[in-house]
């Protein structure tokens, strides 16, 4: 049975799916595991140039409830950059796909409900 976190976790993700979709993005994955490291979503960002999108995104989803901490994606530190980039790696690596573009996102989500904040905080870190 999933803990409370896993299911906010879930939920926040699915938030951020819907999100990026509707911004023209392709999700490509979700949940992508590598030893430690979780990425939450990789997508494709919308391209008319290229027939299959453009950059490669891996993203990250933060959410917080309230806004008495500090913000979301404050909670994406030094380490969990390192994890997210040796995992963004290990995908690149699995598919062959070294030469694609990529960046890395940060979505962050504040509030519930009909009081729901998202922000996508593009290219938030480099690997």
């Amino acid at each position: 049975m999933p803990s409370s976190k896993q299911v906010k976790g879930t939920a926040g993700e699915s938030i951020a799916a819907r999100y990026l979709e509707q911004s023209g993005y392709r999700i490509l994955e979700r949940n992508y595991r590598y030893l430690k490291a979780e990425i939450d979503l990789i997508a494709r960002q919308p391209s008319d140039d290229d027939k299959r999108g453009g950059e490669l995104v891996f993203v990250e989803v933060k959410w917080r409830r309230g806004d008495s901490f500090a913000a979301p994606e404050a909670a994406v530190n030094a380490t969990k950059r390192r994890h997210l980039i040796r995992a963004a790696e290990a995908f690149l690596f699995q598919r062959s796909w070294q030469s694609v573009p990529c960046r890395f996102d940060v979505i962050s989500i504040v509030g519930a409900g009909s009081t729901l904040q998202i922000e996508h905080l593009e290219a938030a870190f480099t690997g």
